[in-house]
């Protein structure tokens, strides 16, 4: 994808709703989750600490009546997240706030279960079931790519048969060397994100350098697509779902290899 392009999007993801809002318009739901969902989290990083220090103002406001709903779109900060700062500033553990989110039911004051279910159902980040979906677009990208090379009887490890084995595992580690796109590599990590310069950036200092002096060359598979003028390191290639378009191609035998 181009940049700019991309950054159109980007900026107009600023809520939830605008995820339905651009789907209307054409583009895929899936890759526009995805995108807010990475948007949303280095918001995240970068206000945190900024919004921890309003807590007191914040629960000011909740005692006078607003919701904790209201307090997080004021905020401009996820729901689930506004309200675990609010209620550990009112004295509750972590520990506490989390088994409200997860067994509201339980909860006996009235007030408290209503409003943190409100927050549960509109934090499409944070909330559990919103971790519950970002989980299973992970677990559907690996079987994607196990069931591509599965189809072409190709020998791999996963990152379950390798943990223990070594410090940093990707998800599909070949028995032998193969040929992508003209690239000899020797294992495929999955990533069911967008690739736009932060998160690779993230991806390839975090994990797929470290593989290439491990194992030697690889791919990484961004599901939902990727920035065209990402710089690689040496030993990283990148693509898409068209992945599960082309084929896997033997390395060919050096004369001292036979």
């Amino acid at each position: 994808m181009k940049f700019q392009e991309y950054r159109n999007i980007y900026n107009k993801l600023e809520c939830p709703e605008d995820i339905d809002r651009l789907c209307a318009k054409g583009h895929d739901r899936e890759f526009l989750k995805v995108l807010f969902t990475q948007k949303t989290t280095r918001d995240v990083k970068k206000n945190f600490y900024k919004v921890k220090n309003n807590c007191h103002h914040m629960v000011k406001d909740w005692k006078a009546g607003r919701s904790l709903a209201e307090i997080a779109d004021k905020r401009g900060f996820p729901p689930i997240l506004t309200a675990m700062m609010m209620f550990q500033e009112m004295g509750y553990s972590k520990k506490e706030f989390w088994s409200f989110v997860r067994e509201p039911e339980n909860v006996k004051d009235e007030r408290i279960r209503r409003e943190i279910e409100e927050a549960t159902e509109k934090d499409v980040i944070y909330s559990p079931w919103a971790n519950d979906e970002q989980r299973e677009r992970g677990h559907w990208g690996e079987a994607l790519l196990e069931g591509w090379l599965d189809a072409q009887g190709v020998g791999y490890r996963t990152e379950e048969d390798l943990r223990g084995i070594y410090t940093k595992t990707p998800d599909c580690l070949f028995d032998e060397p193969k040929i992508f796109d003209g690239k000899e590599i020797c294992w495929i990590e999955s990533k069911a994100t967008f690739g736009d310069n932060t998160e690779f950036r993230f991806n390839a200092r975090k994990q797929l350098v470290p593989y290439t002096e491990l194992f030697g060359p690889g791919l990484v598979v961004y599901w939902f697509g990727y920035l065209d003028d990402l710089e690689m390191p040496d030993g990283v290639y990148i693509t898409d779902i068209s992945i599960l378009e082309q084929m896997l191609e033997e390395k060919e035998c050096s004369p001292q290899e036979t």
